[in-house]
């Protein structure tokens, strides 16, 4: 065919030019060619030749920098122009069709104008991104000829009467108006910022974040197209895929979505709300509306968006429909009509019916209506995220206000506030991501019945209301699923704690033999968790039954009632696959509904537990001034530099009302100036309507002194510190706070005061706070002690040599830099409390508070700290020094003395005045203080002694740190846990770093790949049965569902082919289509494609549970199972989450996603497989489109699980930040650290704000580009089957049935790819359960057979020791080497020996809880290697040093094994001095014993672990330092108990206190793991040179 400009037929009106050349339509098009050659001649050389020199200049870091005043309209105005060009070129071609020659002027020009408009807006861009704005005067020549240019078509059009009834006119029309508004946007950016036309233009610089190179989540500030596609995580994604994604990789937060600016809009938003004056400026619906008020509008917007996509959505039926019903007329070929110019034009009705126009207009749509959709859903979660920072900032704030009652009465305990913190703001979260939907769905259900009634008729009503019937069934089921939720996570809940108690106590367990016990009771749980667990099941296979099964059932009703009930009714392809598509729309709302009114009365109820926090009762109002000021834009670290200023970590409650200057009040004969604190009259409560628990206080504390409170305990010692720091709620009274010139800064304040009028005046400076109960940061033992206070190496090493830390620290594996765990789990309580003190002996304030500091440390450590600590360095220093203690010893240090009794005050004064007053209160302490100042004085002069011998080499032993000091001279023991010697540290270090690079490439490849090993394990773990049936339901499920839709296809082609339309017939005879057949086997198809719906909804759920049961048993078995070095060198929490979040990820979590994930492959396979099958020329594009999502979903994968991992471990360190404040609040408050405590939680809301940011930045990366890739399979299935159908090679009903399948594989490519993610990430559970369970188990078998075991052995308790060696792990160095001894029945053996001597070692081998690799123990003549070990540590007893109670009765812990009678529980609790205390508490022998034994003193629960080894009456008694938590009048009694009560039995005691086995038969002293020493006590004192006389003269 001829090919020219304007045509090659003779008698075209195109060349004729009589009436004018602008009156010649070929002529006007050809000045339609001029502006946008123009364009490419301007632009080509600059975008290719000039902009590398160009862009060399940019100093920013990302192309990203929007400058250009109408960015996003020029952006929204240049897609609909390629919109609107591509219609425009499509009407040429259409209207040039049925020429005899070609006139490319009907599209050529249009076709150059979509290149210039892409052309226009990279140019732009560039010009953009390198801030060249001069170059942009080219687009503005450019526009202005365009809009020129066009203008003159359009007049033309008009002169020639051609109206819009032409799709041609409309066009250009559309044209004139965009050009035109792309020159008034052109015009308005040479108006701002003056570039051209002005003398001086305006200068901009780029957004402050851009400015931040740590900024890397760049959505904010990148482009529109940008933007939608998320062009600017391309990067990102491959770098991921190169090394692992870390808090580094991501960066910091744009300031916009920062918390604390989210919090401060929040704020706002609040305060609007109260300034109203509103009714509901208070309770549940003042968050609601303030809520709406601060994040509202970007939930219009993302409204917006969705409800545009939802329309959008109707385009594939509709689209369908045309396509089809075009294809199913007879003539295809569409002939336009109309004649003007010499060239064919083209009406829109014209336009649209044909079948290519509808598939790039379907093509076009699906683009918009994905992009929209993924917008929607970025937006929400974007606003859900902010939202939850905001809030949790809110709560935290809260937190520092709190009073001290409300978390220490109950009233709200630290787990609901964690609850509200990570349940609650997730709530939150996730309702404004489905918030949209509440009224997209109503809008996107009533235009799909329209559309349905208009396709279907009555008919489709029937289909519609068997949906909206069966929905609240879902409902229902949705409902039953999430209580069934709940009480599973309830019976793992208990199961957990069990299983956490076990762990806890496995040494006990194992030493007892109760590992069976304990299992058992495990899994007793484990059943009932199980049977919820079922129940789960059932609920979650009706679910997914219910979302496969619904929309076949609707759709068989209604095709079947349409060609039943109506019998002249239109039933062709194009209806049938229209109504289809139709049907799949509309089923989604309706599932998406249960998930919504779950999420809103979830949302609603959370609201109600934030109001009911946020109105929670707080202390004075004053300490509102100090925690904003972090939001008032400094930062924390400038607040750290005045020390005196600065130090803000100990809570301070009712500090604000409390301090009531009092100075008025004060006589002329008080002095002012020299008390730092005074209370007068002062009442003092825990519960605003609670009894005074401080009555009548009347103290004063004087400045630069050390100040005592002593008295019984419960006298109230603790509460008046609290109240004075303001922590306690004040009744009446006053406290008044006098500012003395401070040590560091020279600074003088005079004296400020609180009084009930003025809550403000009052400024405390910081104290430093030391509370009874130590609290801890989860950070390094240096960075708790410094506290946030500038590191003074001197100072610091003082405060660690006061308070005895350095051989703690040496022990420790990293030194001062090992981290400590959460609530200081990883030290002892001794540890604890000195690293407590250390912080308030480190920091410079005024004022220093230390609650029994004492209370865990033996004689000499305390003596020690008072000496160096709190003499030397606080009371030298002039600091005021406030120290509740029980050791009356101390007291003729102290300056003034306070004493207390039952709430109020006894006396006050220096000890001389108390001396003088109180005589008798005087003669009650001097009796304790003399016996305790013998003891000193004895051990003075064995210290000084000492110190003139040193050069005889006597150890010298004052305190525990000397003694340690002196243990580091000789062999250092390797720790149990095998961290050895420090040196190895570097070396570890070094290694480590090597093999991480030669491993990095393997690690990648590693990440790269999907775990399938762990994918068949979970499935073996199944059972031969299940498996196959599993695969072959499914596969058969497929099959029948795609018969289904091929059956349609049939049925609706023979009911064209054969309709009254296509048949001539007379009017008597019936010429209907006889429809029964088609849907008999319709209906049979459709039922068994319901059936089996079930049957693999089911199957898969059964799959879960089955292998949920067998890998926790597994589990359990093994562990409970594995020596006691596995539990040494594996941390509690790594064997915890194995049994908590891997078994709940398997439980519950695994199947739902393998079901996901084998159902949405199946379809997208399916869908591929009818797509190929119909038109097989589509194979040929879907390889490249293959390779293309290949790679999408490979990067994607590695991607999503660094992001996921990040997502929860930046969570972690959030929550645990929460509940650390919360138990810390006094100190913190004390201290004034409020601000900085605050700046800390803003860093960790970032950091997981910004994971869960990019996680959803990378979830709609992969979206959008799955969407597209859908959308290319949508246009070439359309293009490959309307031209084999023009062709006659294929009927209407296949075209549609492809179409139909290829508009869902989008979704199902999605599905696909994200369930694969989460399958990866899920599995890892399986794999580290299954790296567990390749633990080796102890040895449990003996050598000897059960029958020659002698029933009561060892009756005797005689034991032989013959050249023991034994050791922890055969890779460490031995701990006992070649003991030898012999210990005759009912002996009693004192072992002693410095720390590290290997005296637990020993106690241990008698129950082969350590590898004895050499020699013996024989035990009444049998060797304990050759008995099984249930057998061999059922026979013995052992006390261990640290009590451990589980929870459950008295008598449970006890007697477990229910084998004593309750006459010998008693007679056991006697012994161990517990049966008056046990008799008082409810229940006796039945009362509750809490989880740990935390309702029991440290001493009592010591006691009760004595009283368990009684009852088992084994005739060998081991005690491990069991007495070293028990006062000394106890202990005494216990040892004389143990003399008369075991007077029969052998007793081995391990000694702490060296006293108690001087009446042992025998003492062994041991060293470097041999023994030193053996022999009688008075044999060993009366040798001068015996180490065991220097340790008890050490003791004394």
């Amino acid at each position: 065919m001829p090919l020219a400009f304007c045509g090659s037929e003779n008698d075209s009106a195109a060349y004729k030019v009589d009436q004018g050349v602008l009156n010649n339509g070929c002529f006007v098009d050809a000045l339609n060619v001029v502006p946008h050659v123009f364009l490419f001649f301007i632009t080509f050389p600059i975008l290719f030749i000039g902009w590398g020199s160009q862009s060399a200049k940019v100093h920013i870091h990302h192309s990203t920098w929007l400058h250009f005043p109408g960015h996003n309209l020029r952006w929204i105005l240049t897609f609909i122009l390629l919109f609107v060009l591509v219609c425009e070129i499509a009407e040429g071609v259409l209207s040039d069709g049925v020429a005899d020659s070609r006139h490319l002027h009907l599209y050529m020009p249009a076709g150059m104008a979509f290149l210039a408009a892409i052309t226009s807006v990279v140019y732009y861009h560039n010009i953009e991104t390198s801030n060249f704005p001069k170059l942009l005067i080219a687009l503005l020549i450019y526009w202005t000829l365009a809009f020129i240019t066009k203008t003159i078509k359009f007049v033309k059009f008009y002169d020639n009467a051609i109206g819009f009834s032409q799709l041609r006119f409309c066009l250009t029309g559309l044209l004139v108006i965009l050009y035109g508004m792309l020159l008034t946007v052109e015009i308005n950016v040479i108006r701002v910022r003056r570039y051209v036309f002005f003398k001086t233009p305006k200068e901009v610089k780029p957004p402050e974040d851009l400015q931040d190179l740590g900024v890397r989540f760049l959505q904010p500030f990148v482009n529109l197209l940008s933007k939608g596609t998320y062009w600017w995580m391309n990067t990102f994604i491959k770098t991921a895929h190169k090394k692992p994604i870390d808090l580094k990789a991501i960066g910091k937060l744009p300031i916009a979505m920062r918390a604390r600016t989210n919090y401060l809009r929040l704020r706002e938003a609040f305060e609007a709300q109260k300034g109203k004056g509103s009714r509901y400026s208070q309770g549940s619906r003042a968050i609601w509306c303030a809520l709406c008020r601060a994040f509202g509008r970007r939930l219009v917007l993302s409204s917006t968006f969705r409800i545009l996509a939802d329309f959008l959505g109707f385009a594939g039926p509709l689209c369908i429909f045309g396509i089809v019903n075009h294809l199913g007329k007879e003539n295809g070929v569409f002939q336009p009509k109309t004649k003007f110019l010499g060239v064919y034009f083209v009406s829109s009705e014209e336009f649209l019916a044909n079948a290519y126009v509808l598939a790039v207009l379907l093509f076009l749509a699906l683009l918009l209506q994905r992009t929209f959709l993924q917008a929607s859903y970025y937006v929400a979660i974007e606003t859900g995220i902010n939202l939850r920072g905001a809030i949790q900032t809110k709560i935290y704030n809260k937190i520092m206000h709190l009073s001290t009652s409300n978390l220490s009465m109950g009233e709200m305990t630290a787990g609901q506030i964690c609850n509200l913190v990570a349940i609650d703001t997730n709530q939150l979260m996730w309702f404004f991501f489905l918030c949209p939907n509440l009224w997209a769905m109503p809008a996107q259900i009533i235009v799909g019945v329209i559309l349905l009634y208009y396709l279907l008729g009555v008919s489709a009503l029937i289909g519609a209301v068997v949906i909206i019937v069966l929905a609240p069934i879902q409902y229902f089921v949705a409902t039953k699923l999430s209580q069934a939720q709940r009480s599973t996570l309830e019976y793992s809940n208990e199961r957990l704690k069990k299983t956490n108690e076990m762990l806890r106590g496995i040494k006990l367990l194992k030493l007892y033999a109760w590992e069976n016990i304990f299992r058992a009771q495990v899994e007793m749980t484990r059943r009932k968790e199980m049977t919820s667990l079922k129940a789960f099941a059932i609920y979650t296979s009706i679910s997914i039954f219910m979302n496969t099964a619904i929309p076949i059932a609707a759709v068989l009703i209604t095709f079947v009632s349409h060609v039943s009930f109506f019998k002249g009714a239109n039933f062709s392809p194009s209806v049938a696959f229209a109504s289809l598509s139709l049907f799949h729309i509309l089923v989604t709302p309706l599932f998406l509904l249960s998930s919504v009114v779950r999420s809103t009365v979830k949302a609603l109820v959370s609201v109600q537990k934030l109001s009911e926090f946020l109105s929670s009762e707080e202390i004075g109002k004053d300490q509102y001034s100090q925690p904003e000021l972090l939001y008032k834009g400094q930062s924390s670290k400038s607040q750290a530099v005045p020390l005196k200023v600065v130090n803000r970590k100990r809570p301070s409650r009712d500090d604000c009302r409390n301090f009531m200057g009092h100075l008025q009040k004060l006589g002329p004969d008080e002095e002012p100036d020299n008390s730092c604190v005074r209370i007068t009259g002062g009442f003092f409560t825990w519960t605003s309507d609670g009894v005074p628990t401080l009555s009548n206080i009347a103290i004063r504390i004087p400045q630069g002194q050390l100040t005592m409170i002593v008295g019984q305990v419960g006298c109230g010692k603790s509460s008046l510190l609290l109240a004075t720091l303001g922590e306690m709620q004040k009744i009446s009274g006053e406290i008044s706070w006098n500012s003395f010139p401070d040590s560091e800064t020279g600074e003088d304040s005079s004296p400020e005061r609180e009084t009930n009028a003025g809550p403000d005046v009052r400024k405390r400076g910081p104290v430093a706070y030391a509370s009874q109960k130590p609290w801890l940061l989860n950070a390094t033992v240096e960075e708790n002690i410094t506290f946030e206070s500038p590191f003074n190496k001197q100072r610091y090493k003082a405060v660690i040599d006061a308070c005895s830390l350095q051989p703690d620290i040496d022990i420790l594996p990293h030194g001062d830099q090992t981290q400590i765990g959460e609530r200081g789990i990883n030290l002892s309580g001794g540890q604890r409390q000195r690293i407590s003190v250390a912080r308030a002996l480190y920091q410079h304030t005024n004022v220093v508070f230390l609650d029994d500091p004492f209370s865990a440390l033996d004689i000499h450590l305390s003596d020690h700290l008072m000496q160096a600590g709190i003499l030397e360095l606080l009371r030298e220093d002039k600091r005021t020094v406030v120290l509740v203690t029980h050791k009356l010893q101390y007291l003729p240090h102290a300056d003034w003395i306070i004493a207390m009794k039952d709430g109020t005050i006894q006396r006050e004064g220096t000890l001389k005045d108390i001396q003088m007053s109180e005589s008798q209160l005087f003669e009650q302490w001097k009796t304790l203080m003399n016996r305790q100042d013998q003891e000193l004085e004895k051990e003075t002069v064995v210290i000084e002694r000492k110190n003139m011998e040193v050069p005889k080499g006597l150890p010298r032993a004052m305190s525990s740190r000397d003694g340690l000091l002196l243990d580091e001279e000789e062999e250092e023991e390797p720790c149990k846990h095998g961290v050895t010697v420090k040196s190895s540290l570097p070396l570890t270090e070094d290694m480590a770093e090597s093999e991480e690079e030669d491993n990095l490439s393997s690690l990648l490849h590693q990440r790269a790949k999907i775990p399938w090993q762990a994918c068949a394990k979970y499935l073996s773990t199944a059972g031969v049965l299940l498996l196959p049936l599993l695969f072959f339901s499914q596969l058969l499920k497929h099959i029948v569902l795609v018969a289904i839709d091929y059956c349609l296809a049939n049925w609706t082609d023979s009911a064209l082919a054969l309709g009254p339309a296509t048949r001539n017939c007379s009017l008597s005879e019936d010429c209907s289509f006889d429809h029964r057949v088609y849907a008999m086997v319709f209906t049979a198809l459709c039922s068994l494609g319901i059936v089996l719906c079930l049957i693999t909804s089911v199957t898969v759920e059964w799959t879960g549970l089955k292998v949920a049961k067998r890998l926790h048993r597994s589990l359990l078995n093994q562990i409970i199972l594995a020596p006691m070095r596995f539990f040494e060198t594996t941390p509690l929490g790594s064997i915890l989450n194995r049994f908590s979040s891997d078994c709940n990820t398997i439980d519950q979590h695994i199947p739902s996603t393998l079901e996901c994930l084998s159902r949405s492959t199946m379809l997208c396979v399916s869908a591929l497989a009818v797509i190929s099958y119909v038109t097989p020329v589509f194979l040929i594009a879907l390889l490249p489109l293959a390779i293309v999502c290949y790679f999408i979903q490979k990067y994607f994968r590695v991607a999503s699980r660094d992001l996921q991992q990040l997502d929860d471990s930046t969570q972690l360190p959030l929550l645990s930040h929460f509940s650390e404040t919360m138990e810390g609040l006094t100190t913190i408050r004390a201290f004034r650290y409020e601000a900085l405590f605050q700046q800390k939680l803003l860093k960790y809301t970032d950091s997981n704000n910004i994971a869960s940011l990019f996680l959803t930045a990378a979830n709609r990366w992969l979206e959008v580009r799955m969407e597209y890739i859908g959308a290319c399979v949508v246009l070439i299935a359309a293009v490959a089957s309307i031209t084999k159908s023009l062709h006659k090679e294929l009927p209407a009903g296949l075209v549609g049935l492809g179409l139909t399948y290829a508009l869902m594989v989008s979704n199902y490519l999605n599905w696909m790819v994200r369930n694969l993610a989460d399958m990866e990430i899920q599995m890892g559970a399986v794999k580290r359960i299954h790296g567990l369970l390749k633990t080796e188990s102890e040895n449990y078998e003996g050598l000897l057979a059960p029958s020659l075991i002698p029933k009561n052995w060892p009756v005797q308790g005689k034991i032989q020791i013959q050249n023991l060696s034994v050791r922890y792990d055969s890779s460490l160095k031995p701990v006992l080497n070649h003991v030898n001894a012999h210990i005759s029945p009912g002996q009693k053996i004192g072992i002693c020996g410095r720390t590290g001597s290997g005296k637990s070692s020993f106690s241990l081998a008698f129950f082969r809880m350590v590898d004895m690799f050499e020699g013996r123990i024989v035990i009444d003549d049998i060797d304990i290697s050759k008995l099984p070990l249930q057998t061999l540590r059922s026979r013995l007893s052992i006390i261990l040093q640290d009590p451990i109670l589980f929870s459950g009765t008295i008598r449970f812990n006890l007697d477990p094994e229910k084998k004593c009678s309750d006459s010998t529980l008693w007679e056991a609790l006697e012994i161990a001095q517990l049966k008056l205390v046990v008799k008082a508490l409810p229940g006796g022998l039945d009362a509750i014993v809490t989880e740990g034994g935390e309702n029991f003193s440290q001493g009592q629960r010591q006691l009760f672990c004595l009283a368990r080894a009684f009852v088992r009456k084994t005739s060998i008694f081991i005690m491990d330092e069991a007495t070293a938590s028990i006062d000394m009048a106890t202990e005494n009694i216990l040892q004389k108990v143990v003399m008369t009560a075991f007077a029969d039995r052998t007793v081995v005691t391990i000694a702490h206190r060296v006293h108690t086995i001087l009446n042992a038969d025998l003492v062994i002293v041991m060293k470097r793991g041999a023994i030193l020493e053996y022999d009688k006590p008075e044999v060993l004192l009366s040798r001068p040179d015996s180490v065991f006389a220097s340790f008890v003269r050490a003791d004394k």
